[in-house]
């Protein structure tokens, strides 16, 4: 049997189709990092987010640490708006679901429901 994190990676791959957006409290706001329904993919430690139409929107790496409550995965983006950066978040991955939480500008969230300066990106894996 592997490690927390090698589940999880093990879970987490394939297409993901982006079902909910939340920013600052508020549900489905105008996503200026992503576009609706768009589809994440995910190979080895490696994701690809496209719009329906296929055009890419970002791509990059990431890395999980299940060895907290809530797990966390670190996004490192290569190309996109904020290209080079990494965010830090909380994630859960519940069958077919899969949801994290961040901050650009604070603490790593705990909960999973936005506040101020927070965004949660929730998907069902797309078949």
């Amino acid at each position: 049997m592997g490690t927390a994190e090698d589940e999880d990676l093990q879970a987490l791959q394939g297409s993901w189709r982006q079902v909910a957006f939340e920013q600052d409290g508020v549900d489905d706001p105008p996503d200026t990092h992503g576009a609706p329904d768009s589809l994440t993919e995910i190979r080895g430690n490696r994701y690809t987010v496209t719009t329906v139409e296929g055009d890419v929107i970002l791509e990059g790496s990431f890395v999980l640490d299940a060895g907290v409550t809530p797990h966390r995965i670190t996004w490192t983006d290569d190309e996109g708006p904020r290209g080079h950066t990494s965010l830090t978040a909380s994630y859960r991955i519940e069958g077919d679901r899969f949801a994290f939480i961040g901050s650009l500008d604070g603490p790593v969230p705990t909960e999973f429901k936005t506040g101020r300066g927070e965004q949660m990106r929730s998907f069902v894996r797309a078949r």
